[in-house]
């Protein structure tokens, strides 16, 4: 294959983790939701290990545990963002609608 047929093919990839990102996400919200509903904290560290022992446990490479694990800390971190605002909808809008803070942060 060319370098152009790789790429297309990465960018065919790329498509494919941005929805099942965002498939991810929605996940997180509903989650958060019913977190909310049964008053249970957003943070559940023991969750979190589980999630990344499973995601390195999956890893059969190239990239290394440790790329795994930093790649799925940052989902994780994202995921929890998005719980955050489901379960807090009026601070997402403060922070959107903050003019001091940062576009894109």
């Amino acid at each position: 294959m060319s370098i152009e047929d790789w790429r297309r093919r990465i960018d065919e990839i790329d498509r494919q983790l941005v929805a099942l990102l965002n498939e991810r996400s929605r996940c997180a919200i509903e989650i958060g939701r019913q977190k909310q509903r049964e008053n249970l904290p957003l943070y559940q560290p023991d969750r979190e290990r589980e999630v990344l022992a499973a995601a390195e446990h999956a890893n059969s490479g190239p990239l290394s545990n440790q790329a795994i694990r930093r790649l799925f800390e940052r989902i994780i971190d994202e995921a929890r963002s998005a719980e955050r605002a489901a379960m807090h909808p009026e601070s997402a809008l403060e922070k959107d609608s903050d003019p001091t803070r940062p576009a894109g942060h």
